[in-house]
């Protein structure tokens, strides 16, 4: 019981510490969708088995079998998987095997599948609970950013490359090509059919999750590139440019007091001391103003 109380004394402990705003930047919200994606490509794959069936009439009914069911699953070793066959003469059965192996392609795409829910689970743990030694010294994010790009190139050979062995693996399940490598099928009066085609629908849906990953994680490169900071330096804005200084309140006011016709008359302005102005102003006061209206008269 201690043990117990521990272990979740110690999860409450880093689920206070954990920073969980970091899930809902792009960053951390590609990385949930990457570890989903991830699961649904290898479960639909690795988690596969199929059957078709098929039918051989014999002239004599008695030898006939119109239920012969055939098996076949992940990996997808089918040279490996049989049936029996009547053979239409004596009563007995041919055994017959599939044609092909292809496990390489299968195992590889879900190999990559569990890899990427692995790296999934643990850089989403990092980003939670560590994002600051992430960050520190620029280590995290360039070792994050050369994991993804590993990631997406594996993506894009193992989807290609699964693809490709399901198209081959649909070719050698085709209940008609099936049907002539029964020898009892070839003798005229014998009659070989279809029954059952085999539901492909699961392989098909995780070829899709395949490519949907590689999406994932090539759109990832840039969200993890930003990070490392090493575009950081040509996305700096330009320096703001300095203001001129306010002008002094007196200067400034002297500015707007200048004669705005003084640039016009280069520079001059009127001097009121000469002489013309000096005689009138003594005429005016020898004259004086008149003492009486009678006086004037």
């Amino acid at each position: 019981m201690n043990i117990i109380n521990w272990c979740v004394s110690f999860c409450l402990q880093l689920v206070a510490q954990g920073q969980f705003r970091v899930l809902k930047v792009p960053l951390g919200f590609i990385k949930i969708l990457e570890w989903f994606f991830a699961i649904f490509a290898f479960s639909t794959c690795g988690s596969y088995s199929g059957m078709f069936k098929i039918s051989v009439e014999c002239k004599n009914r008695t030898h006939s079998d119109l239920s012969i069911e055939v098996e076949f699953e992940y990996p997808f070793r089918l040279h490996q998987e049989y049936f029996d066959a009547p053979n239409c003469k004596d009563g007995t059965k041919d055994r017959i095997f599939l044609v092909g192996d292809y496990s390489s392609s299968a195992e590889f795409f879900v190999t990559i599948g569990v890899f990427a829910f692995l790296y999934s689970t643990a850089a989403l743990s990092i980003y939670v609970f560590f994002f600051e030694k992430y960050k520190e010294n620029n280590k995290g994010p360039l070792i994050d950013l050369g994991v993804t790009g590993v990631f997406a190139f594996m993506w894009l050979v193992s989807s290609a490359a699964w693809a490709k062995g399901l198209s081959d693996v649909k070719t050698a399940t085709d209940p008609d090509d099936v049907i002539t490598m029964i020898p009892a099928c070839e003798v005229n009066g014998n009659k070989c059919r279809e029954v059952h085609d085999p539901v492909m629908s699961g392989l098909n849906t995780s070829v899709a999750f395949g490519f949907i990953n590689l999406v994932l994680w090539v759109g990832n490169l840039w969200f993890v590139f930003k990070e490392t900071g090493i575009i950081a330096p040509f996305m700096r804005a330009p320096p703001p440019q300095a203001k001129p200084a306010a002008p002094d309140a007196y200067g400034q006011q002297g500015a707007y007091e200048q004669d705005p016709y003084a640039s016009n008359q280069g520079g001059y302005q009127p001097d009121y001391s000469q002489q013309g102005y000096n005689q009138y102003g003594q005429g005016y006061g020898q004259q004086g103003a008149p003492t009486s209206f009678s006086n004037q008269m």
